[in-house]
């Protein structure tokens, strides 16, 4: 590892763990940095227990991982596509998970278990779907892209089908889900996020050896022994698998995996993937988002988003600006 992209990761992680700790320390019960760290070590008082450990960090918990996911996935399909804006986000496979989830909440009332199930099969057969349209004697990042935001605005109007079609209890539970939201989750959504991320995170990084030759162009990486399509098509499995999890955790949040990766690699100055520090960078935005989330509106809880996609916005539009002013 590079030393620059070492520090970097550090740094990232560092800020992380910061930020982590003055988030479980605020709100209605505050508690000192200090006293956040003896909880977490298991020398805190009930009072504390109640406010860091049962309240705040299942919270927290699923915010990190669901950042590391997105991190991880946008970074992997960026990577694939050659394009910064080569994100689940944009080519579709976001709005996959959400039409997945949406179908159980609309059409089977299905339960918190069932979500999360109908939006992990909507991300990978969308996911599916892209590869094989984009597919013309291979798949080249440029088609992947451009099939999917095709396919993107078919499912975005199938979801406005949905929530229209819905009675009023189906919609509301389905808007607050669309949303991209944090709020209410306990243990029960932060552990099993825990093991599907011990369970696709090592597959992801397994694959960046490949990502890193692929990145140099079809050519090259077979003439280093890359298996073209065969690793490509990993890649897209278990990149679509890391948005897809981090959707049925929480809901299509927006522009993480669009971001995270994009400004990792602006830290490190390395070629690459930069699979890692894309998931910390990723964990970070999402625990920050949800922060400030929690506090902009004063009492009113924003949903996280609704703040990523705030903040994404205004970056996209930044990178188009900058591809006019290249092309210019």
């Amino acid at each position: 590892m590079k030393t620059r992209a070492f520090t970097a990761s550090a740094l990232l992680l560092a800020l992380l763990a910061l930020m982590v700790v003055f988030t479980l320390g605020t709100g209605a019960i505050s508690v000192a940095p200090l006293d956040v760290i003896r909880t977490l070590l298991g020398n805190g008082s009930r009072m504390t227990n109640f406010a860091v450990l049962d309240l705040r960090l299942p919270r927290v918990v699923v915010a990190a991982g669901v950042g590391v996911a997105l991190g991880l996935s946008g970074a992997v399909f960026q990577s694939l596509s050659r394009n910064p804006l080569g994100s689940p986000d944009i080519v579709g496979f976001t709005y996959g998970s959400a039409t997945g989830a949406l179908a159980v909440i609309v059409l089977l009332g299905g339960s918190t278990a069932a979500i999360s199930l109908g939006a992990a099969v909507g991300g990978l057969v969308t996911a599916l779907l892209v590869y094989l349209l984009a597919w013309q004697q291979g798949v080249r990042g440029y088609r992947l892209v451009l099939v999917g935001i095709g396919v993107s605005a078919i499912l975005q109007s199938i979801n406005f089908y949905l929530l229209v079609t819905a009675s009023l209890n189906e919609a509301g539970r389905a808007t607050v889900w669309i949303t991209g939201s944090l709020d209410n989750r306990g243990w029960g959504e932060a552990v099993p996020l825990l093991w599907a991320l011990a369970v696709v995170v090592p597959l992801v990084l397994a694959g960046g050896r490949w990502l890193k030759m692929l990145e140099m162009g079809d050519d090259a990486a077979q003439a280093l022994g890359v298996p073209i399509e065969r690793s490509r098509l990993y890649l897209l499995i278990v990149g679509t698998a890391a948005c897809a999890i981090a959707t049925a955790a929480a809901g299509p949040i927006a522009f993480v995996a669009l971001v995270a990766p994009q400004l990792a690699k602006r830290l490190t100055k390395a070629s690459g993937p930069n699979l890692l520090p894309a998931a910390w960078m990723g964990a970070l935005l999402v625990v920050v988002a949800d922060f400030a989330a929690q506090r902009v509106a004063g009492d009113t809880l924003l949903p996280v988003g609704a703040m990523t996609g705030a903040f994404g916005g205004v970056y996209l539009a930044w990178i188009l600006w900058r591809f006019r002013t290249k092309a210019s």
